[in-house]
């Protein structure tokens, strides 16, 4: 049995999250779907991690066993060729059977993409969050510093989350300033909590707005309280941009 990992970009808009669900279009049943139309094999496809409902990947992860003799570099034809257009498999490799693609992965990186414009895109509308307010662009790049390192992000995790430790490292955090007013907030870090980047976007919004200084975030997060941070970003904004493996 040969085991098949992926990547896959995708436009979260319209499916109703990662996970795969019964009444709900979702990204997994999809591309399963998909496998099954070209293999005729039930599988189960394996994420990096779940995105939620919105949310929009350049590199998510996945994998999958079978049985197919499909030559590796032609499955991201043939499962395109059986997807909405939404959904692209940028590539696919034949990998160590051990390889699985949530518990072997070492690091993730998401983008949260701000339009800081007067006006809302009428185009980009779905792929970014409007924020009118002029925000000060240098106190959010010095407030993101202090999300580096490894800290308890208690108060950076929506009610729900299953995770038993709170604990993540941030390896790199920055914010930085593009072309056409928009602001870019990277975050690298070894794991991620339920909402944990929506939620230290809309913190750093706070510090943008001046609503709390960049120095607050360090009493903050050593406060472990959900009702300091600020508010949970719509998901529009968000990118899983890529997933590194050892």
């Amino acid at each position: 049995m040969r085991n098949i990992k992926l990547i896959i970009e995708y436009d979260g808009k319209e499916f109703n999250g990662w996970q795969k669900q019964p009444t709900k279009l979702n990204i997994q049943g999809t591309i399963e779907q998909a496998i099954k139309n070209i293999t005729g094999e039930e599988v189960d496809l394996t994420a990096s991690g779940r995105t939620d409902a919105g949310v929009h990947a350049f590199g998510q992860v996945a994998n999958f066993k079978t049985n197919s003799n499909i030559p590796v570099e032609k499955i991201p034809i043939a499962l395109n060729s059986n997807l909405k257009k939404s959904i692209r498999v940028i590539s696919a490799e034949e990998v160590d059977d051990r390889f699985h693609s949530r518990l072997t992965c070492k690091k993730k990186t998401y983008r949260y993409i701000i339009n800081n414009s007067e006006f809302s895109s009428a185009i980009y509308r779905n792929l970014e969050t409007h924020i009118p307010q002029k925000l000060n662009i240098e106190k959010m790049q010095i407030a993101v510093k202090y999300f580096e390192g490894e800290h308890d992000f208690k108060a950076f995790k929506a009610s729900g989350t299953s995770s038993k430790s709170s604990v993540r490292t941030i390896y790199k955090a920055e914010v930085m300033q593009m072309p056409n007013n928009r602001i870019y907030i990277e975050l690298t870090g070894n794991g991620f909590l339920y909402n944990m980047v929506r939620i230290i976007a809309g913190t750093l919004v706070d510090v943008g707005t001046e609503k709390i200084e960049p120095e607050d975030i360090k009493k903050i997060i050593e406060s472990k309280d959900r009702n300091l941070s600020g508010k949970t970003l719509p998901p529009n904004g968000l990118y899983l941009l890529n997933v590194e493996y050892e």
